[in-house]
């Protein structure tokens, strides 16, 4: 069982590389017009909070992300050339090793919080 756990961290980790590599393609003008816009267009979705099917339906809502969105990648990474696509994975996976802003973070909450404490107040009045 733990190989299992193991083994799908593994891809999700790849699946999540190989979608910043795939925008990182999507940008690049030595990428192929039709790898582009099949990149651009995969990339796009796997990161947009929109799914084509809700994930309230049941089984149904997690098709999309259980099988659109990995076969769109697998079609992607294909129009790409070789030689680009291990550029832009070298260049996807130095972007994911960059340290996170907890500062940046810590402000973005501090703003919510004061927002909603502001709304909450004129509520309450």
């Amino acid at each position: 069982m733990t190989s299992w756990i193991a083994s799908a961290k593994t891809w999700a980790r790849r699946i999540k590389q190989d979608v910043v590599a795939l925008w990182i393609a999507a940008r690049d003008a030595r990428t192929p017009l039709a790898a582009k816009l099949m990149a651009g267009a995969v990339a796009a979705y796997a990161l947009s909070p929109i799914d084509l099917i809700p994930d309230v339906i049941p089984v149904l809502g997690y098709l999309d992300d259980l099988l659109i969105v990995p076969l769109g990648i697998l079609l992607s990474v294909r129009l790409v050339p070789p030689l680009l696509m291990a550029e832009f994975r070298e260049a996807a996976a130095a972007r994911l090793r960059k340290p996170v802003s907890r500062a940046g973070m810590a402000i973005v909450v501090a703003i919510w919080l004061i927002a909603g404490a502001a709304i909450l107040v004129r509520m309450v009045r």
